[in-house]
């Protein structure tokens, strides 16, 4: 009975991290989604704008009513999917902050400075967090759980879309380290705005 026991525990172990992997995948996979933005937005900017807010109403309105017992179509489905055990039974904030920061972006910077907010939003926060799940070993005290291997990883996916942005090796460096700065500290899903805005205003100020 012990033998069972044991031999049982790995498969336990293994098809719980399987699970959190996946919805994590998943998760972020709809958080870079919000990568498509600038590109919706070189063709118009304010349909675009639109289509942010009323997803972000829409979503909202799906999400209060989940909290309630009552599914909204695939919204509720995929959010329950994507959410992580400490946020079962609870709103789940990450997709409004996510639509708020990209509309924020929009609104307060010229199109490039955007196009770097929010590269930094979908691709860095996006990347550090399955990077960190899959790979991360060592945390960074203060942070919230943060890894130094996510962290790591965060810095790259920004500098990397930086710099096919704005083709500045030494701006998009600094735009990086400002961002992954930002996206450290343990704000929970408040990043989504923030790490946007920090990227577009780094950038403006580097190139004054």
């Amino acid at each position: 009975m012990q033998s069972r026991r044991i031999l049982a525990f790995p498969t336990y172990y293994f098809q719980s991290v399987s699970d959190t992997v996946r919805g994590e995948v998943v998760r972020k996979s709809i958080h870079m989604m919000v990568s498509l933005v600038p590109l919706f937005a070189s063709y118009n900017k304010t349909l675009t704008l639109g289509l942010l807010a009323l997803g972000t109403l829409v979503y909202t309105y799906a999400e209060f009513m989940r909290c309630k017992g009552q599914q909204i179509s695939f919204i509720s489905r995929i959010t329950a999917m994507a959410s992580r055990d400490k946020e079962l039974g609870h709103f789940v904030l990450g997709p409004v902050t996510l639509g708020i920061g990209a509309m924020m972006a929009l609104l307060l910077y010229p199109a490039e400075a955007a196009a770097i907010g929010i590269y930094a939003l979908a691709f860095g926060d996006g990347v550090a967090s399955l990077v960190g799940r899959l790979f991360g070993k060592v945390r960074i005290p203060g942070t919230g759980g943060k890894t130094i291997i996510g962290s790591l990883a965060c810095l790259t996916a920004i500098y990397i879309s930086t710099f096919a942005v704005c083709g500045n090796l030494g701006v998009s460096l600094a735009v990086a380290f400002i961002a992954t700065a930002v996206e450290m500290v343990p704000l929970k899903d408040f990043d989504n705005i923030l790490m946007p805005l920090s990227a577009g205003t780094a950038f403006l100020f580097l190139t004054v």
